[in-house]
């Protein structure tokens, strides 16, 4: 069977660090698989017409994580979709309620990979305040063992591409689905 068919239209949510590739992934995954793709911050920024690092200066973090939740909160009604978050979408356990009905996938990228990736990004609010490897330290080590609370974890190196990542994903992902009936009856016991 496959595994369009054994996932039955349910959402998989890609979590991670910033930078840690979950948008360019998901495009990839959603394509792949037939699902359509959302990212909930290029929703907050369409529908707010402001960049995230405009509503963090303007309205704070506190008031972009409410609407983060919204963003998620309407999108985990729908099914046969591959969702991007926010890196910091796993802080709330409300999100995790949205969350835990489809699957979690955590995109765990190394914080020297992430540095080289995020060295020229002037654009995100959280790594503003202190040298980047210290501030990327300092979240994942916030993050941590919420990212692990994911159904699957994929570590990502330095040379994986998305579709090399989305390959690692189609393989793993049937190991934590439930395994097929082979027989469509039980049998009564002897």
């Amino acid at each position: 069977m496959e595994l369009r068919d054994r996932l039955g239209g349910v959402n998989i949510y890609l979590v991670g660090m910033m930078g840690s590739g979950k948008t360019t992934t998901g495009k990839v995954l959603a394509k792949r698989l037939g699902y359509g793709f959302v990212d909930t911050d290029a929703v907050i920024t369409q529908v707010r017409q402001q960049s995230i690092r405009e509503i963090f200066a303007r309205e704070g973090e506190a008031y972009f994580r409410q609407l983060e939740q919204q963003v998620l909160a309407e999108v985990s009604s729908y099914h046969h979709l591959v969702v991007a978050t926010g890196g910091g979408i796993v802080l709330s356990s409300l999100n995790w309620s949205y969350l835990r009905h489809g699957i979690v996938v955590w995109l765990h990228v190394p914080i020297a990979v992430l540095c080289e990736r995020l060295a020229a990004d002037a654009e995100r609010p959280l790594l503003q305040e202190q040298p980047l490897e210290e501030r990327l330290n300092q979240i994942m080590a916030d993050r941590h063992a919420l990212y692990a609370q994911a159904d699957l974890e994929l570590v990502i190196g330095q040379t994986d591409t998305p579709t090399k990542v989305c390959d690692r994903l189609w393989e793993a992902l049937p190991s934590i689905l439930k395994p097929i009936a082979s027989d469509a009856h039980p049998k009564e016991p002897c």
